[in-house]
């Protein structure tokens, strides 16, 4: 071993043979996953326990991860889903009013990371070369090491809660019937929702998930957000989705969803070189002109050459004018790419919530 690597007891390992050595932090063991990049500078409790990240060894941009500590709030999921994490450092000390410091809390829910790396230079070479799998382990366990597939996993399946719930977090009388489809829902989604009024009950995305939708006689659906390649989960969802889109109901995609929404309507998705991770993304919202900047988590992309000619582009990204939002013609029914809740980040997209209220106060008028 190299001198400079003495002190190392973990590797990162990428499927194009290139390597990152370090020291182990969390659980000592051994993390598969895509290797992703965050460019968040704040809010790595909320982005660890993002289902989206399922399967994914996250990789964080900004260099000292952790000096705030893990609280009881920050929570996307009570479980993480995420692989593994690397960190360029990590604090051992945290604030006050919270619980435990990262090394502790990742320890505690058995995830395997890494710190000590050269972060800025894997970031560079994921720019250059592309997603991949990786491995982080132990450097004795070089020998034994094997790459997951990046395409064609329905991981929402994995993630979705099994249990349909009902949400109440807010006293009073809530005015709306919303359900959420959960292919892998962020609480903070949720939290918006009934902040403008709406009763939520969670349903997971199962086959034949639209009967049980449509029988709770919901004022308007949201189709979640999740991980996984969407062509895969669309093996199940899209008919059931079809069936929801012909009830005539306010639809409101996020993320996945919107690619679901996208799939279902005609069009295809593509896996992109290099994802949008983070909460400093610009966005175009066409028909206002107007710039917003958002929170983002996705590999996958909605392919514009295959929208039909009744769907409309909303809004578009500002780096690489890739597809952000679509609505339906005729149809109380629109999506976007991003993460209009904002958590971890801004909040410039908590417009489209009360865009999606309006659609049912709209219909509950009609009527």
């Amino acid at each position: 071993m190299h001198k400079d690597l003495k002190e190392c007891d973990a590797v990162l390992v990428l499927q194009d043979g290139k390597s990152f050595w370090g020291k182990s932090i969390g659980k000592k063991g051994k993390a598969v996953g895509e290797v992703c990049f965050t460019t968040s500078m704040t809010g790595y409790q909320h982005t660890i326990t993002d289902p989206s990240f399922a399967e994914q060894i996250i990789t964080f941009t900004f260099p000292h991860i952790g000096n705030v500590g893990i609280n009881d709030k920050d929570y996307e999921r009570q479980k993480i889903f995420a692989s593994g994490i690397v960190v360029r450092g990590i604090s051992q000390a945290y604030h006050s009013s919270c619980k435990m410091d990262l090394d502790d809390w990742l320890k505690q829910n058995e995830i395997v990371g890494i710190s000590g790396i050269d972060t800025r230079a894997l970031t560079n070479h994921l720019r250059r070369y592309g997603h991949q799998s990786g491995v982080i382990c132990p450097p004795d366990d070089l020998q034994n090491i094997k790459f997951l597939p990046s395409e064609g996993l329905d991981l929402a399946s994995k993630v979705n809660k099994h249990n349909d719930y009902i949400v109440k977090e807010r006293d009073g009388n809530l005015d709306y019937n919303v359900i959420v489809v959960d292919f892998g829902v962020k609480s903070s989604i949720i939290s918006c929702l009934v902040n403008l009024g709406c009763k939520v009950t969670v349903v997971a995305a199962k086959e034949n998930f639209a009967k049980e939708v449509l029988g709770l006689k919901p004022d308007g659906i949201v189709l979640s957000n999740g991980p996984g390649d969407p062509l895969a989960t669309a093996k199940y969802a899209a008919r059931e989705i079809d069936i929801l889109i012909k009830s005539n109901l306010p639809i409101f995609g996020i993320c996945l969803g919107h690619q679901l929404l996208a799939i279902t309507l005609g069009a295809r998705t593509t896996k992109m070189n290099l994802g949008h991770r983070g909460n400093n993304h610009p966005v175009y919202e066409v028909n206002n002109a107007k710039v917003e900047i958002t929170t983002q988590n996705h590999g996958f992309v909605v392919d514009p050459k295959t929208l039909p000619s009744n769907v409309e582009v909303t809004h578009i990204s500002l780096f690489d004018k890739s597809i952000e939002g679509i609505k339906l013609k005729g149809y109380p029914v629109f999506s976007v790419q991003y993460h209009p809740e904002g958590s971890p980040g801004p909040y410039d997209s908590h417009y489209l919530f009360k865009r999606f209220v309006d659609n049912m106060k709209k219909l509950r008028n009609f009527h």
